[in-house]
């Protein structure tokens, strides 16, 4: 596996350590910040509904269904880690090191 404290390649798969504001004004990338990245949603953290908006809000960032965005960690709190298989793109303002599988 590749990459930084908050994002590594794993054959052609991004995982995601990532910190969520929920309740927030508007669903927003914030961007990278120490060993996650930061993402503010709009949905509250009631009932796996904060879970779902977030796994929506990436699918759309990396032009995947929602069924390859998988929550591996964090179902709780606020830090998760995220599997995204395969994505497509990546969003703008987010740079990452080479997938090694050579695709994005």
């Amino acid at each position: 596996m590749e990459g930084t404290d908050w994002y590594r390649w794993d054959a052609g798969d991004l995982l995601l350590s990532i910190r969520v504001q929920p309740r927030g004004k508007r669903d927003k990338l914030l961007g990278p910040a120490g060993n996650h990245l930061r993402i503010r949603i709009t949905a509250p953290p009631v009932e796996g509904k904060a879970n779902e908006h977030l796994r929506g809000f990436l699918a759309d960032l990396f032009g995947v269904l929602r069924s390859q965005v998988v929550l591996v960690a964090g179902e709780r709190g606020r830090v998760k880690r995220v599997r995204i298989r395969r994505p497509l793109r990546l969003p703008e303002g987010i740079r990452l090191g080479e997938n090694p599988q050579g695709k994005r």
